[in-house]
């Protein structure tokens, strides 16, 4: 397609001062957004006696400065397990050590043991959201900006820079992180540095990368599958290999470099999360009890009004009360693993970059729709892999990231961030219009008939959404608001699932002009 087709609202860049110069400032409106969700109240504010997420993080940074690594998942007279106790893998832990000691060093009261609970200073609240920024910052926003100049090589300077802009706006994301607050960008920057290894072929730094990442949140499990049916094939199909099989020392020398590379990638991902959980392997009860922290089926099917296939179908059948939990896991675990197999077995046999991206997208999708004990937020792991692909499907991406938005209102309304919600939706909408290669393109030629599809859909979010502060439901139905959008949701991401996985295994949809995206120089030589 010609440069002028597709619709680039941003200068034509003559010069690297200027892709930096513009780069700078696309980061610092990013910055600010983020800066201007985080005057907004945060998950649990003023609502003692537990409070909410604000204070769990706090609180992990508490125990992890005064406690030693081996009380930190035991319930002790230090450490009540009942309130916030840490249920995140040792990466995390350290974060909230590295966090604890420069917050006593500002102000030791913050984590002063036993007396910091439900601590709302306004300078602690400031150092708390500079924490998530600055993770952002050093972990985020290069892992972003690094991947679109690294994959997409054929995309000009001036749509880089805007690609990169739109990922780093996603609302969901800044909602949740810098608005009801957590860290969800650490985890999430690390998997797509892990992404990015995997798609310029660093395998060893790609297995580095997502042990790192799953060492902070046992949620990036959504993202396993993907990762290790790429580099298994991968290796499986190795230049080496070929090359022996060609010279005709056929099984010995082929089987040797084929298991030689899985066995290095093992020994990677064995090495690192050794490395993590050091402190925890004196024993096994030890480890057994950081599991058990890490996966706590007793909580459940899911958490609250969650947009997932079980939560909507609850309100036809009551599975927690025809089914016991054991009953329970195994169905969600085959429904989930069903659900992964055909991206997986693709995967497989045909690992390229542009197939990895889209069972990373299958595979977050069937776990969140499928799995045990799921959360509102665990979306989050469908959106970042769905906006790395912004380039590919604009408009697709476009629809899910504001689903996903909106899937989780009822938590945003809780937590009081409706303003922030609606107000980085719009700016996203128009930003991805404005500046994403493409999407303008998109919808003034696509059949109109999808242009309505999508313009119906966000009618009657917007309708659910604002509804559910104006119009008071029934007695006998008070949550009827949020099940409504829940199950709206799940619709929607259903159909998504379905869409994702057409196009992973149909790549010649996208048309030979975007396929170039993904070739990354394959006579380059494997390295590792």
């Amino acid at each position: 397609m010609a440069r002028g087709t597709e619709y680039s609202f941003l200068p034509k860049l003559s010069s690297k001062r200027e892709v930096f110069g513009l780069g700078a400032c696309l980061c610092l409106i990013a910055i600010l957004l983020r800066l201007g969700v985080a005057l907004h109240p945060y998950s649990g504010a003023g609502t003692p006696p537990m409070f909410g997420d604000f204070e769990a993080q706090r609180h992990w940074m508490e125990i992890t400065y005064h406690l030693s690594p081996s009380e930190w998942y035991f319930n002790t007279s230090n450490n009540n397990l009942s309130y916030w106790g840490l249920d995140y893998p040792p990466l995390t832990a350290y974060h909230s050590w590295i966090c604890g000691a420069i917050a006593h060093s500002i102000n030791p009261d913050w984590v002063s043991l036993h007396h910091s609970h439900g601590l709302e200073d306004y300078y602690h609240k400031l150092f708390m959201r500079y924490t998530v920024l600055v993770a952002d910052i050093l972990i985020y926003f290069p892992a972003i900006f690094v991947f679109v100049f690294g994959v997409y090589r054929s995309l000009s300077l001036e749509d880089k820079l805007s690609t990169a802009f739109i990922i780093l706006v996603t609302p969901s994301l800044l909602v949740i992180d810098h608005g009801h607050f957590q860290y969800n960008s650490i985890s999430l920057g690390l998997a797509v540095w892990a992404v990015l290894a995997s798609c310029t072929r660093h395998n060893l730094l790609s297995c580095i990368f997502f042990s790192l990442s799953l060492n902070y949140k046992q949620m990036e499990l959504y993202h396993s599958l993907p990762f290790f049916f790429f580099l298994l094939g991968k290796a499986l199909q190795q230049r080496e290999a070929r090359l022996a099989m060609r010279s005709c020392q056929v099984n010995i020398k082929f089987n040797f470099f084929r298991y030689l590379t899985i066995i290095k990638y093992g020994l990677c991902v064995i090495a690192t999360f050794l490395i993590c959980w050091l402190p925890f392997l004196s024993s096994i009860s030890s480890i057994q009890q950081v599991l058990h922290r890490l996966f706590p089926f007793s909580r459940g099917l899911y958490e609250d009004k969650v947009a997932n296939f079980w939560c909507s179908l609850s309100v036809l059948i009551k599975l927690k009360l025809l089914l016991s939990r054991g009953v329970l896991l195994q169905l969600c675990f085959w429904t989930t693993i069903l659900s992964i197999v055909p991206s997986a077995i693709n995967l497989l046999f045909y690992p390229t970059p542009y197939r990895f991206l889209h069972s990373l997208v299958n595979s977050a999708l069937s776990f969140f729709l499928f799995s045990f004990q799921v959360h509102e937020k665990s979306i989050l792991l469908a959106v970042i892999p769905v906006s790395l692909l912004a380039v590919v499907h604009p408009f697709v991406s476009t629809w899910f990231i504001l689903v996903a938005t909106f899937s989780m209102y009822p938590l945003l309304v809780k937590d009081g961030l409706v303003l922030p919600t609606w107000s980085l939706s719009l700016f996203f909408f128009l930003s991805s219009y404005l500046f994403l290669p493409r999407l303008s393109y998109k919808m003034h030629n696509q059949d109109r008939r999808i242009n309505l599809l999508f313009y119906v859909s966000m009618g009657l979010f917007f309708a659910l959404c604002i509804s559910s502060h104006f119009v008071t439901p029934p007695a006998r139905l008070p949550d009827l608001f949020p099940v409504l959008i829940s199950g709206f949701s799940c619709l929607h991401f259903l159909g998504f699932l379905v869409w994702f996985n057409y196009m992973q295994f149909m790549p010649q949809q996208i048309g030979h002009t975007y396929q170039k995206y993904f070739r990354l120089v394959h006579n380059k030589p494997h390295e590792n």
